[in-house]
């Protein structure tokens, strides 16, 4: 059947015309040689290095956590996941979902029942077939409350039969709507349809896992190299966790293993930017990320790339403190408009970053999502809380009379990593000098604990972002219902929820409508002020000339490597 054509996101794929030569293994490679046992000894015929032997040697920022496709949040994690255990579907070059481990499939008429086909000739690397079962059982881990997992409500956005009573733990794991008719047969059943399910499939948390393998290694399961079963393009021959090297090769059992061209990937973990490019300089590294400052420098060299993220960055204020520790005043309305429009986003992105990031007045990024009149979400919509210093004070001396105070103090939590400590600072810096009487104090924290904080409601204003994790604006809006996890703030507002459960329901077949609720809705976040944005991230990389075939996504997985090539 024919794969339906999706809410897609706008891709970059990346082509850069090669020279000639071979690709061989870089000898400056640090990765050790540490094929898992299991592993290694079904890749026995794989060619050895030299010759055609085709490497990609890749720099990172961070560290691998965690490999389990149920509990895996990290952008890098994610990535890495979709490289070495395929789901049912990967999203193509032009951002549709294309089968994967799913060869067919038929879907009922109203949209809530599909039958997936599982290919009869996917195996796991230890010969065993992947099987219907091995996505229910990957499934029921997802939502089962013991697991935990902060990505178990992507079960609930695909709505699938019975998952919230079963993450809030009302029902047991067996009753969710999946079901292996046969080995080579997934039933899902849906509770409304989804007009982006197909999307939905291509995210890593949707992959299968073989269950006496994960039930075998216990809790080590996808810690370190020797502890996972893989079953896509590639598999991890080398990783031990915390390390600062990494490594992909090859599966020569996967179904579609004449299409891979690459034998290897190579990823090193430096965090010094400047160390990162002299990797790259001197032929370690072959795709970097810049950062903003190392623009201006690279960017008239070849193999210099443009890349547009889907990440919002905003401001989160506390609306609901959980004690007068966290009371600073931002539950007037006024206050928070005044803030918004108090700092220049332009100097943020073009003095500051300068890696292509933009000016966000807006809560749903731009090339997120196309709507069914073919148009960008963001080419029919407003635009909300621009700069405008001067409307700030206005706004500032309406929030003193209600709140009868002539000063406030607020604290700004932020990650201490990348370039946030300073736009932590310039943001204390315009919204003092343009707010007079606004007192902003700065606490830097490491990602996860400013995450946890935040998630605990212990902060006053944070600094914070979030990356799409499907191409529709529901993957934003959902955050600000009644409720949510990650509603840092605790708003609520029953005429935002209303517009987002008919979205999710009442208007699920009627794309036109649901597209106006979803308008309204991001209308309301910006009207009170329920998240002040800054910008969407833009970044930049260097990749060597001879690779073609890297591909960027603004959504879900960021790069993906299967149709990756290196002639140099």
């Amino acid at each position: 059947m024919k794969i339906l054509k999706c809410l897609i996101p706008v891709i970059l794929v990346l082509s850069i015309l090669a020279g000639c030569g071979s690709g061989a293994a870089s000898e400056a490679s640090a990765v050790p040689e540490a094929d898992s046992q299991a592993q290694s000894a079904t890749a026995e015929g794989a060619e050895a290095p030299g010759g055609d032997y085709k490497v990609l040697n890749v720099g990172r920022m961070s560290e691998l956590f965690d490999m389990d496709s149920t509990i895996a949040t990290e952008a890098d994690c994610l990535e890495v996941i979709e490289a070495i255990i395929e789901p049912l579907f990967v999203t193509a070059a032009d951002g549709t979902p294309v089968n994967a481990l799913c060869e067919s499939y038929e879907m009922n008429e109203e949209g809530t029942e599909y039958t997936f086909h599982i290919r009869p000739e996917a195996n796991w690397m230890n010969g065993e077939p992947v099987t219907a079962h091995d996505f229910v059982y990957a499934w029921r881990r997802l939502v089962d409350p013991g697991t935990a997992s902060e990505y178990s409500f992507m079960m609930e956005v695909a709505a699938v039969k019975n998952a919230t009573p079963i993450i809030s733990g009302e029902k047991p794991i067996e009753e969710l709507g999946v079901t292996a008719t046969d080995d080579k047969t997934l039933f899902v059943e849906l509770d409304r349809p989804v007009t982006y399910f197909l999307n939905l499939m291509t995210f890593p948390s949707f992959c299968p896992i073989n269950e006496a393998y994960a039930t075998e290694k216990g809790t080590e399961y996808a810690l370190g190299a020797e502890n996972l079963l893989c079953c896509g393009p590639f598999y991890m021959s080398a990783w031990d966790v915390g390390g600062n090297t990494y490594q992909l090769k090859k599966n020569p059992t996967y179904y579609d293993a004449d299409n891979v061209k690459l034998d290897e990937i190579n990823f090193q973990i430096i965090k010094d930017p400047q160390q990162t490019m002299l990797a790259y300089e001197n032929g370690t590294l072959d795709y970097v990320r810049l950062s903003g400052d190392q623009i201006a420098k690279y960017e008239t060299m070849d193999g210099f790339t443009r890349i547009e993220e889907g990440y919002l960055w905003y401001l989160s204020p506390n609306l609901n403190p959980k004690s007068e520790e966290y009371s600073c005043g931002l539950e007037n309305e006024n206050l928070r408009k005044a803030i918004a429009l108090s700092y220049d986003k332009d100097v943020i992105c073009f003095d500051i970053l300068q890696d292509g990031s933009t000016p966000a007045d807006f809560a749903i990024p731009n090339k997120l999502a196309i709507g069914p009149d073919g148009k960008d979400f963001r080419e029919t919509t407003g635009t909300y809380l621009q700069t405008d210093k001067e409307k700030a004070q206005e706004y500032w001396e309406e929030a003193k009379k209600e709140l009868g105070v002539s000063e406030v103090s607020i604290e700004l939590l932020y990650d201490d990593s990348d370039s946030t400590p300073l736009i932590a600072q310039f943001l204390q810096s315009e919204i003092e000098n343009n707010l007079p009487g606004v007192h902003l104090t700065l606490k830097a924290q490491p990602k996860k604990s400013r995450t946890e904080l935040m998630q605990n409601r212990e902060y006053q204003l944070g600094l914070t972002r979030w990356g799409p994790d499907y191409a529709d604006p529901m993957t934003y809006l959902d955050m600000w219902t009644t409720g949510s996890t990650y509603n840092y703030g605790e708003w609520s507002n029953e005429e935002y929820d209303k517009l987002i459960d008919d979205a999710n329901d009442a208007l699920a077949n009627d794309p036109a409508a649901r597209w106006e609720a979803l308008k309204q809705a991001e209308a309301l976040v910006m009207e009170h002020a329920v998240i002040l944005p800054v910008y969407q991230k833009g970044t930049a990389a260097m990749v060597r000339p001879g690779i073609t075939g890297l591909a960027f996504f603004p959504v879900g997985v960021g790069t993906i490597y299967k149709d990756v090539d290196v002639n140099y």
